[in-house]
């Protein structure tokens, strides 16, 4: 069981972006799994505040090229890669002009959150999976982490049920503190009907989606839930508990935290 594959999808890691609860988390909790004899691969956005050059980010030209259809409007994956050499982890990143040019992550200078956030989270997501095809590469287990990370159970389950890559890859998603302040409007449900997802499929996101609708939409389609913040919204940290999926509690030892998460992905 030791040479699982194991798929992290984050939205943030250090140093690439400052430290935060995510971004500690997603920088290390791979390598302490790497470590322990497993194969991992970590993905974030490319976002425009990232220093490319001091990071040392280059384009991997025989990934990229490929053009996904999101809202009636074509958008060009760039795939890019860096390591962190203490590591031993290639990091790669999911790149659009478009959605991840702008100087700033999910919100500009003043705190306002983009109002094509929606349409990010949905691209990052998509691009990762249609990488991870390309890559050949069929993780056992996907880890999520981050509300733009969403979207992940929902695809995996549905638009990619039947593709070879993912058709036995089991979720685990993360329970964190950060949340996003203002709603995906009302055309986001219409916006994630790719091939596979049926409206059945998408009615608990009907009406405006909140920062609570959409974690419990994303437990809903996984197999594995982890609290990964001692301070989670304690209505969505209720429901996880009541849920009857595996859950693993918060532990702020993290080399004990590491240790039970290994063990955990052994339930899958």
């Amino acid at each position: 069981m030791s040479s699982k594959r194991i798929l992290y999808i984050t939205q943030e890691i250090f140093p690439y972006l400052p430290e935060s609860n995510i971004s500690t988390i997603s920088r290390h909790l791979p390598q302490a799994i790497q470590e322990k004899g497993r194969e991992i691969r970590t993905f974030m956005p490319r976002f425009g505040n990232i220093n490319e050059r001091r990071n040392q980010l280059h384009e991997v030209i025989r990934l990229s090229g490929m053009n996904l259809i999101i809202n009636d409007t074509d958008h060009p994956l760039i795939i890019k890669v860096a390591s962190i050499q203490a590591a031993r982890m290639q990091i790669y990143f999911i790149d659009n002009d478009d959605f991840f040019s702008r100087k700033f992550t999910t919100e500009d200078e003043s705190g306002e959150e983009f109002a094509d956030n929606d349409e990010r989270s949905i691209f990052y997501v998509r691009g990762v999976m249609e990488t991870i095809k390309k890559l050949r590469w069929i993780p056992d287990i996907i880890h999520c982490h981050g509300w733009m990370t969403a979207l992940t159970p929902l695809f995996i389950k549905r638009a990619y049920a039947d593709d070879p890559c993912f058709k036995d890859s089991k979720i685990v998603y993360s329970l964190y503190d950060d949340q996003m302040k203002k709603p995906f409007g009302p055309d986001f449900v219409n916006k994630v009907l790719l091939d596979g997802i049926e409206k059945e499929d998408v009615k608990d996101l009907q009406g405006e989606t909140d920062f609570a609708q959409l974690t419990n939409f994303a437990l809903k389609y996984s197999d594995g839930i982890i609290q990964s913040s001692e301070n989670v919204d304690p209505q969505i940290l209720k429901s996880a508990q009541e849920s009857g999926i595996p859950f693993l509690p918060f532990n702020a030892d993290f080399n004990s935290w590491t240790d039970e998460v290994n063990s955990f992905y052994e339930k899958f």
